[in-house]
C-alpha cells in the first residue's frame, strides 16, 4: 500500500520535473528535437501508461466513493483516448487547386510521407471574407467535391468548422496567394477523439457528483465548525509617482474643433473607427499618457498637423532609455521632433542602432517608430478617411471598399469629382483653420463625414457603436482604480490583520463601506468589459490586455459571493483587481481595439478563458490566503486557531480551482481540435497549464500526502506552487513562446 503511493505520487512529481524541463529544452533545441526525444518518444508514451496502472492499483486498495472513482476513472479514459490517437491516428496535409482535372487522393503526414485517400478530393471554390468595410480576413472558405467511387457529395471547411467524411477530418490551413488553391489539415483518428471526448464528458459529471456528494470531502469543510468565524486576508505592495506638468503649451485647435475631427471615421487597425481612437493611440503612443498637457487627444493630433512647426519643437516625445537619449543629445526623458535630427544627418540611423544590442536597441527602435508616426500624422499618410467603393479585380474579390489617404495615389476609376474633393478637402479645411475660422471648419468635417458614409454605405458602422467607441474611449483608464485597489487592499490588509491579532471582529461600518467601493469597481470595469465588447464585435477575452481585466472582474465577483461566508477576502478581491490591472496595462501601455483573428472566432475560447481566469482568480486568493497566514505564524502570538481556518478556507477554494482548471484546460483542447485538427500538440502554455494544474492536485489529498494536513506546509506550498500560474500566463508568453502568444 505504502509503496504503491509512494510510486504514484512520485511518478506525478517526476512528469511535473520532465515537463517543465521539456519547455525550456525546446526554447534552446526547438520543437522538433523535443517532439522527437520527448513528447513523441516510447519512454514518455510508457511513463504515462505506467502511471495510470500505478495510480489504479493505489485506489483499489483503498475504500473511495462513487465519484471519487468516476473522476480518476475519467483521466484515464482520456490517457487511453490519447494513447490510442498516438498510436493509430494520422495527421498531415492536403493541397488542393481550383480548376484541375483530376481528382487528388493522397495527403502527406508531418513526416513528409504519403498517404492514400479512399476518395478523391476536387476544389471547386477557394473564397476570402472580410469584415464588412474592410480588407481583415474574417473567414477563409473552402469548397471542394468528395468522389467516392460512384459516390458524389460537396464538402466545405472554414475557420473553426471542419468537414468529416469516412473517419477524416478537413480543417482550413492555408491559401495560395492568387486564391486558386487551398491547404487542409486533414486527421485521421477513428477511435481515439470518441475516447478522450468520452473521458471529458465523465469527467465534467464526476466533478457535479462529487460536489453533490454529501460525504464529499469538500462538503464535509463546508461544515466544519471553525468555518463560522474564518478569516482571510494578504499583503502586496505597488507605487506609482507623477510628474508635473510643464505651464508652456504648444499650438492647438479648440477642444470643440477638435473634438468635431473625431467623429470622423478612419480605416485604422483593419477596421472602421472614429478619429478619436487613432488620436488617442497615437497620444498615448507618443507621450505615454492619453493626454498631454491637459490636451485632449484630438487637439495633440490635430497639433502636428496644422501647427507643425509649434509642435516639432515640443519635447513630448517619451525616451525612456538613457543610451538614446545620450544619442539624441537631451538630458531628460523626453525629446523634440527636432532632436532627432542634427548637423549630421537623422541620428537613429541603421548605422548607428547597428552597434547597439538589447534593450538599447529595443528602445531605439521604439524612438524610430514614433518619428514615422509623427512623419505619418504631419504629411497626412495616416489619415485613411477617404472610403472609395472599388469594383471586382483580377484576383476574384467582389466589390470592396477601399481606404485612402492624404498621400496615396488614387484609383483611375474614381471620377474627377471626388478625387478634386478628396485631394482638396483637408487642404480647404487648413485654409480655415488658418483663418480661425472655426465654423467654417465644422461645415467641411460634416461634408467629409457626409462623403464617408455615402461610399460605406450599408458597410458604415452604426451611429450607437461609434458613440460606444467613443464613451469607451473616453472611460478607459484603469489606472486609477489600480493604483486605489492596491492601497485600499494594503490598508486593509493591515486593519484585518490588527483585529485578527486582538481577536476582535472587524467593524460593521468598514465591512459595509469597503464593499460597497469594490461593487462600485467591478460595475466600472464589467462596463469597460461590455463597451469593448460591443465595438469589437467579440467577447473581450481574447489577448492578455483582456483576460487580465477579465481576472480582474472574476476577483471582484467572487469577493462579492464569498464575503458572507468570508467577510475577511475583500483585501484579496481589491488585490487581486489592482494587480491584474497593472498586469494589464504593462504589456501595451494603449492596447488597441482590433478585429478578431478568424481562428479565434470561436464561442468555446472565450468559455475556456473565463473559465481559466476563474481559477486562476481563486488560485490567486489561495495564494494570498497562504500569505496571510505566514504573516500570522510571524507574528509570535498564539494564532494556531486562525491558521487552521485560514488552511479550511484555503481548501474549499481549491477544490472549484482545481476543477475550474480541468474543465479550462478541456475545453481548449476541444477548441485546438475543432479549430487544428489536434487536442493537444505539447505546446508550452498547455504543458504549463497540466503542470499548474497537477502541481495543485496533490494539495488535494491529504489523507495520503499528510504532509497537507500540517497548516505551515499547506501555506508554503500555495504560495510556493501560484509560481506555475506565473510562468502559465506570464513566464510563456515572454520566454517560452508558442502557438499562445496573443494570450
Amino acid at each position: 500500500m505504502k509503496l504503491l503511493r509512494n510510486l504514484s505520487f512520485g511518478l506525478v512529481v517526476l512528469l511535473v520535473v520532465i515537463l517543465a524541463v521539456a519547455t525550456c529544452l525546446e526554447k534552446v533545441q526547438g520543437t522538433p528535437f523535443v517532439a522527437a526525444h520527448v513528447y513523441g518518444s516510447p519512454w514518455f508514451v510508457a511513463l504515462w501508461a505506467v502511471l495510470a496502472v500505478v495510480g489504479l492499483c493505489y485506489l483499489s486498495r483503498r475504500r473511495l466513493r462513487a465519484s471519487v472513482w468516476l473522476l480518476h476513472g475519467a483521466f484515464v479514459l482520456i490517457l487511453s483516448g490519447a494513447l490510442v490517437t498516438h498510436l493509430f491516428g494520422l495527421q498531415g496535409s492536403i493541397h488542393l487547386r481550383q480548376g484541375t482535372s483530376e481528382d487528388v487522393s493522397v495527403f502527406t503526414d508531418t513526416d513528409g510521407a504519403e498517404h492514400a485517400l479512399p476518395f478523391g478530393m476536387r476544389l471547386e471554390e477557394f473564397a476570402l471574407e472580410y469584415y464588412p468595410g474592410t480588407v481583415a480576413p474574417m473567414d477563409f472558405v473552402s469548397t471542394f467535391t468528395i468522389t467516392d467511387k460512384e459516390r458524389v457529395c460537396e464538402g466545405r471547411v472554414s475557420m473553426n468548422h471542419i468537414f468529416r467524411y469516412r473517419h477524416y477530418r478537413f480543417y482550413q490551413s492555408g491559401y495560395d496567394t492568387d486564391r486558386q488553391g487551398t491547404t487542409l489539415s486533414v486527421s485521421y483518428d477513428p477511435w481515439g477523439i470518441g475516447l478522450t471526448y468520452a473521458g471529458y464528458v465523465l469527467l465534467v459529471v464526476s466533478f457535479l457528483l462529487y460536489f453533490l456528494d454529501r460525504q464529499s470531502a469538500f462538503r464535509r469543510l463546508l461544515r466544519h465548525p471553525l468555518l463560522k468565524k474564518a478569516t482571510t486576508a494578504a499583503a502586496l505592495f505597488a507605487a506609482c509617482t507623477f510628474q508635473a506638468q510643464a505651464a508652456d503649451m504648444p499650438r492647438t485647435l479648440p477642444r470643440e474643433t477638435a473634438e468635431s475631427f473625431g467623429h470622423l471615421y478612419i480605416y485604422y487597425n483593419d477596421r472602421i473607427c472614429p478619429l478619436q481612437t487613432v488620436a488617442k493611440d497615437f497620444t498615448v503612443k507618443l507621450t505615454g499618457k492619453s493626454s498631454y498637457k491637459g490636451l485632449t487627444p484630438e487637439q495633440v493630433l490635430t497639433g502636428w498637423f496644422f501647427y507643425y512647426d509649434s509642435w516639432k519643437e515640443e519635447p513630448c516625445i517619451r525616451i525612456k532609455n538613457r543610451t538614446v537619449q545620450r544619442l539624441l543629445g537631451i538630458d531628460g526623458k523626453t525629446a523634440r521632433l527636432a532632436d532627432f535630427v542634427g548637423i549630421e544627418g537623422y541620428k537613429l540611423d541603421a548605422d548607428r542602432l547597428s552597434v547597439l544590442e538589447g534593450k538599447d536597441k529595443r528602445v531605439a527602435e521604439e524612438a524610430n517608430e514614433k518619428f514615422s508616426l509623427v512623419s505619418g500624422v504631419a504629411t497626412g499618410s495616416l489619415w485613411r478617411i477617404y472610403p472609395f467603393r472599388m469594383q471586382a479585380d483580377t484576383l476574384g474579390r467582389g466589390d470592396r471598399l477601399a481606404w485612402y489617404s492624404l498621400a496615396d495615389r488614387l484609383p483611375s476609376t474614381m471620377s474627377h469629382e471626388w478625387s478634386v474633393f478628396v485631394r482638396g478637402s483637408m487642404n480647404y479645411v487648413a485654409e480655415q483653420v488658418a483663418r480661425k475660422d472655426f465654423s467654417a471648419v465644422d461645415t467641411l468635417l460634416l461634408k467629409i463625414r457626409r462623403y464617408q458614409e455615402r461610399e460605406m454605405g450599408d458597410t458604415a458602422p452604426s451611429a450607437f457603436r461609434m458613440q460606444s467607441e467613443r464613451l469607451y474611449n473616453r472611460l478607459n483608464n484603469s489606472l486609477p482604480l489600480a493604483i486605489a485597489s492596491v492601497m485600499v487592499g494594503l490598508l486593509s490588509f493591515g486593519y484585518y490583520c490588527r483585529r485578527l491579532m486582538q481577536g476582535k471582529a472587524a467593524g460593521k461600518w468598514t465591512d459595509v463601506s469597503l464593499l460597497a467601493l469594490l461593487a462600485v469597481g467591478m460595475l466600472y470595469l464589467a462596463g469597460l468589459m461590455a463597451l469593448r465588447g460591443f465595438v469589437s464585435g467579440h467577447v473581450p477575452l481574447s489577448n492578455g490586455h483582456e483576460t487580465m481585466q477579465g481576472l480582474a472582474v472574476c476577483a471582484l465577483s467572487l469577493t462579492l459571493c464569498l464575503h458572507r461566508r468570508m467577510p475577511m477576502a475583500v483585501p484579496f478581491g481589491y488585490l487581486v483587481c489592482g494587480l491584474a490591472l497593472m498586469v494589464s496595462m504593462m504589456g501595451e501601455s494603449n492596447p488597441q481595439v482590433t478585429s478578431l483573428l478568424p481562428v479565434l472566432a470561436s464561442p468555446l475560447l472565450s468559455v475556456h478563458v473565463a473559465v481559466i481566469m476563474t481559477a486562476y482568480a481563486l488560485l490567486a486568493f489561495v495564494m494570498l490566503n497562504g500569505v496571510a497566514a505566514l504573516v500570522l505564524m510571524s507574528s509570535h502570538r498564539d494564532c494556531r486557531t486562525e491558521v487552521e481556518r485560514l488552511q479550511i478556507v484555503s481548501q474549499l477554494m481549491l477544490y472549484p480551482a482545481v476543477f475550474l482548471l480541468a474543465i479550462g484546460i478541456f475545453i481548449g483542447a476541444v477548441w485546438a481540435n475543432v479549430s487544428w485538427g489536434r487536442y493537444w500538440g505539447w505546446d508550452p502554455k498547455e504543458v504549463w497549464a497540466l503542470i499548474t494544474m497537477l502541481v495543485y492536485a496533490l494539495m488535494l489529498h491529504p489523507a495520503s500526502l499528510p504532509a497537507f494536513r500540517r497548516p505551515v506546509f499547506f501555506h508554503a506550498y500555495a504560495v510556493g506552487a501560484f509560481l506555475c500560474v506565473l510562468v502559465t500566463y506570464f513566464g510563456v508568453n515572454f520566454l517560452l513562446g508558442g502557438l499562445h502568444g496573443y494570450a
